[in-house]
């Protein structure tokens, strides 16, 4: 199971990316792999400022629909459009063209608050 050490995770299974005052936000490797064939991502809070764990989308799988909880408190700046062509980019490269969106986050401090890939390793390994 790929875990880039460099990106920061949640307990619902997100991925982010800091750089500067920008988070690119994902699901992760292993959210993919439960959920599987991802059919369709939906954000319709795109230019919306929302908390941290507020529901910001949902990603709809084959089986299941999931809400997509915003990791950061912040502005959502950026939906990757790609995936409402190919939304399957979320299976085949989770933590590169499979990203969400990107949010101009607003308290550093709760950075603190995201797991490193080992603390994530051990909340998924049960």
């Amino acid at each position: 199971m790929n875990l880039p050490s460099e990106l920061k995770y949640t307990k619902d299974h997100e991925w982010i990316k800091i750089e500067g005052e920008i988070a690119t936000v994902g699901i992760t490797d292993f959210a993919q792999s439960e959920l599987g064939d991802i059919v369709y991502v939906e954000v319709d809070t795109l230019d919306e400022t929302l908390d941290a764990e507020e529901v910001f989308g949902t990603v709809e799988a084959v089986k299941t629909v999931s809400d997509l909880f915003l990791p950061l408190t912040g502005e959502i700046v950026e939906f990757n459009e790609g995936l409402e062509d190919e939304p399957e980019k979320v299976n085949s490269d989770p933590y590169g063209d499979g990203w969400m969106i990107k949010v101009k986050y607003s308290d550093a401090s709760e950075i603190e608050n995201l797991l490193s890939a080992e603390d994530y390793k051990a909340l998924i390994a049960g």
